[in-house]
C-alpha cells in the first residue's frame, strides 16, 4: 500500500509505518516496510489526558505495546485535503479556476491524487494553460467562432464600387433606415428606425450560453425518446434539456426557392411534426450522440429546440454540409436571381448546399466563392473538435446579436449605422471591410462624452421604447389598440376609442380596422411577439370590406422579415395567425414579472377565505 493510499484512509482504519527512532535522520524519506502491510501497529499511549472516540476503533492494548514507542512528534504529517477546485461546464464562456496540485515537496514526495469519477484528476494543466483555453469537463477545446475578418477586402472596379456604395446628396449617405446601437454595463440595445419612427429593438445580455444560444452547435446525446409526442430530448449541457421533434430532423430554408428536392423539407405541422416516413424511434436511439443546432432559445420552463439540419450563416450565403440544396432569396428581384443562379451553379462545392441571402444583391462571384471559402473552413474546425469530444459539449458559438444583425440586415438601404461603443465599432467597421467595403463609410461611431448627450436620448429611442412596452396603444384617428399576453397565445383587440368619423359607421368603422392593421404589424415586429395571435377587429358587414383589410394587413405583414401565416377573416372579425418566435419578445426581456401576484396582476384578498 503506498503513501497516498495511507494518506487518504480515515483516522479510524488508517495504518501505521515504522519510523526510525528520533535519533537517526529525521530528513530522511520515508519508506513503508514489508510488514507494515500485514499488521497494523496498535496505537501507543503517548497523551494520557486525550479521551479516545467511540468511533476511532479498537482500544489500544497496553501490555501489546513495543519498548519504542511511536511518538506523536514523529508522526507523517498528513497534508489537508484541498477543496475541489470547480470543474469547467459546458457553455462555459471563460475561463474555469486553474486546478492546481500541491506541492510535490510535501510529506512523502508525491503530488496527492483526488479521489473520484471520470475527468476529476489526472489532467495537471497549468494556469496559463487555463486561462488560454477553456476546456469542458470532458477535456475538449474551446468552442470554434465564427470567423468576420480573415482576409483582405476584394478590389472592385469603379462601376461596380458606385453601385454597391448606395445613394449619396451632397456627400450625405441617403437610405430609408438607420440603426442605433447602444452598449451599457449589462446588455446592449439594438434599434432599427424608419426615418424617426422606432421599428424594431433587441436587448442582447452578454452571452451566458445558457439563454442567449440561438444558432449554436452543439455534440448533444439523446436522454430520452418519446414515441407517442414524436419527439426527444437531448443534452446539450444547459440546465435544461432541448427538445428535438421528428420534423426538425430536416429542415429547408424559410425564404429561399428550394431545389434540392422534396427530401428536405420540412415535414409539416406546427411544431414540425412528422405525418409520414419512419417514426423517431427508428432514426435515433436513447445514449446516441448527434450534431444539432439551436433554432430557439430557451423561454420559460421550455427547452431551446434543436435542428439536425445544421446550416453555417454568413455575409452573403448560407452554408448547408452535407446538402445539395441550392437556393436564392425571394426578396431579391427576379432578373438578379437569374444572374446569382448562374454564378452559383459554379460556386458550390462538393458535399454542400448553398443559399444565397437578400445581402447578395449586386455581389460579384470572387466575393461569393470567398464567403464559401470561409464558411467551409468553419466546419472544417468543427467537424474537427467533433471527432475528438464527448457529448455534451459546444462546437460553434454564434458571435453577439449585435454582430448578428449587422451581418444579416445591413445593405444600403441603412443611411448609417452608429454605435457608441469604441471596441464593438472597431470589430463591426474591422468585419465589413473584409465582406463589404463600399459599406465602411455609413458606420460611425458616436461619442456620448463629446455629444453631451446618450445616443437613444439624442435619437429618440427611449421614449418609444417605453411606449412599446404599454398595454395600450393610440391609433391615429382615436382608436386604440389591447395587446394581452396570455401562456398559449397573444391577443389584441381593437376598439374605436374616440374615433366617431364623419360620414357613416360603416365608413367609421372601416377606416379605424384599417388603420388598426397596418398599426399591428408594427407592435408585431417592434415588440417581436411570437407564437399564435389573435386579433379582434371592429365587426365589418361588408365582404369587400373585409378582403380590403385582410389585404392591407398581408401587405403590412410582409416588411416583416420574421415569417408569419394568416387565416381569412370571420364573420365575427376574428383573424387568427402566427408569428415565428425565436426568443423573448420585447416585455420579457425588458421587464421581470411582479412577485407579489407572479405576473398575473391581481391580489387575493385572504380575509375573504377565512
Amino acid at each position: 500500500m503506498d503513501e497516498s493510499t495511507l494518506n487518504d484512509t480515515t483516522p479510524a482504519v488508517r495504518k501505521r509505518r515504522l519510523v526510525v527512532p528520533a535519533t537517526q535522520n529525521e530528513n530522511t524519506e520515508d519508506k513503508p516496510e514489508p510488514k507494515a502491510k500485514s499488521k497494523p501497529k496498535p496505537k501507543a499511549k503517548s497523551e494520557p489526558k486525550a479521551k479516545p472516540k467511540a468511533s476511532s476503533g479498537p482500544k489500544p492494548k497496553s501490555k501489546a505495546d513495543p519498548p519504542q514507542a511511536e511518538p506523536e512528534s514523529a508522526k507523517p504529517p498528513v497534508p489537508p485535503v484541498p477543496p475541489p477546485a470547480r470543474k469547467p461546464q459546458i457553455g462555459d464562456s471563460r475561463p474555469a479556476p486553474a486546478q492546481q496540485a500541491p506541492d510535490g515537496d510535501g510529506a512523502g514526495g508525491r503530488r496527492r491524487r483526488r479521489r473520484g469519477g471520470r475527468g476529476r484528476g489526472g489532467r495537471g494543466r497549468s494556469s496559463e494553460t487555463a486561462t488560454a483555453t477553456t476546456e469542458t469537463r470532458n477535456g475538449a477545446h474551446a468552442p470554434v467562432e465564427a470567423i468576420l475578418a480573415d482576409q483582405r477586402p476584394l478590389e472592385l472596379d469603379d462601376e461596380q464600387l458606385t453601385e454597391r456604395r448606395g445613394k449619396y446628396r451632397n456627400g450625405k449617405p441617403l437610405g430609408r433606415y438607420r440603426m442605433c446601437v447602444h452598449v451599457s454595463e449589462g446588455a446592449t440595445h439594438i434599434s432599427v428606425l424608419e426615418g424617426r419612427s422606432l421599428i424594431e429593438y433587441y436587448v442582447s445580455r452578454p452571452s451566458d450560453d445558457i439563454s442567449e444560444i440561438y444558432g449554436n452547435l452543439y455534440l448533444g446525446r439523446v436522454r430520452r425518446v418519446l414515441p407517442g409526442m414524436e419527439a426527444a430530448f437531448v443534452d446539450i449541457g444547459t440546465p435544461k434539456q432541448a427538445v428535438l421533434y421528428r420534423g426538425d430532423l430536416t429542415v429547408a430554408s424559410d425564404e429561399s426557392d428550394d431545389d434540392g428536392g422534396s427530401e428536405r423539407k420540412r415535414a409539416g405541422g406546427r411544431r414540425g411534426r412528422s405525418v409520414s416516413g419512419p417514426a423517431i424511434g427508428e432514426l435515433i436511439k436513447n445514449g446516441q450522440t448527434i450534431m444539432c443546432q439551436v433554432i430557439k432559445n430557451p423561454i420559460g420552463h421550455k427547452g431551446a429546440r434543436l435542428t439536425t439540419e445544421v446550416s453555417l450563416p454568413g455575409r452573403f450565403v448560407v452554408l448547408i454540409p452535407n446538402s445539395s440544396v441550392m437556393g436564392i432569396s425571394r426578396r431579391l428581384p427576379s432578373r438578379e436571381r437569374r444572374r446569382l443562379r448562374s454564378l452559383l451553379a459554379k460556386e458550390i462545392p462538393d458535399g454542400f448546399g448553398v443559399i444565397l441571402r437578400t445581402a447578395a444583391e449586386n455581389v460579384t462571384a470572387a466575393e461569393i466563392r470567398r464567403d464559401i471559402e470561409r464558411l467551409t473552413q468553419q466546419w472544417t474546425k468543427i467537424s474537427e473538435l467533433a471527432e475528438r469530444s464527448d457529448a455534451p459539449v459546444l462546437l460553434f458559438r454564434e458571435p453577439e446579436l449585435a454582430v448578428r444583425i449587422i451581418r444579416e440586415q445591413f445593405t444600403a438601404d441603412f443611411r448609417e449605422v452608429v454605435i457608441d461603443d469604441p471596441a464593438l465599432f472597431e470589430q463591426v467597421k474591422g468585419y465589413m471591410e473584409a465582406v463589404a467595403a463600399p459599406l465602411v463609410d455609413r458606420i460611425r461611431y458616436y461619442d456620448p462624452v463629446a455629444e453631451r448627450l446618450p445616443l437613444f436620448e439624442r435619437v429618440r429611442v427611449a421614449e418609444q421604447v417605453r411606449k412599446a412596452t404599454d398595454r395600450k396603444v393610440w391609433l391615429p384617428s382615436g382608436g386604440s389598440l389591447i395587446i394581452e399576453h396570455t401562456e398559449a397565445l397573444t391577443v389584441i383587440d381593437v376598439n374605436t376609442g374616440r374615433n366617431v368619423g364623419k360620414s357613416s359607421l360603416n365608413e367609421t368603422l372601416f377606416q379605424n380596422n384599417l388603420e388598426a392593421a397596418t398599426e399591428i404589424a408594427k407592435q408585431l415586429r417592434l415588440r417581436d411577439i411570437g407564437g399564435i395571435i389573435i386579433i379582434d377587429f371592429v365587426d365589418m358587414d361588408d365582404k369587400q370590406q373585409r378582403d380590403k383589410l385582410m389585404s392591407t394587413l398581408n401587405e403590412a405583414l410582409a416588411r416583416d422579415k420574421t415569417r408569419t401565416a394568416t387565416e381569412p377573416i370571420s364573420d365575427m372579425g376574428i383573424v387568427q395567425m402566427t408569428r415565428m418566435r425565436t426568443g423573448e419578445g420585447l416585455l420579457e426581456s425588458m421587464s421581470d414579472p411582479c412577485e407579489a401576484c407572479d405576473g398575473r396582476g391581481i391580489q387575493l384578498r385572504e380575509s375573504l377565505f377565512a
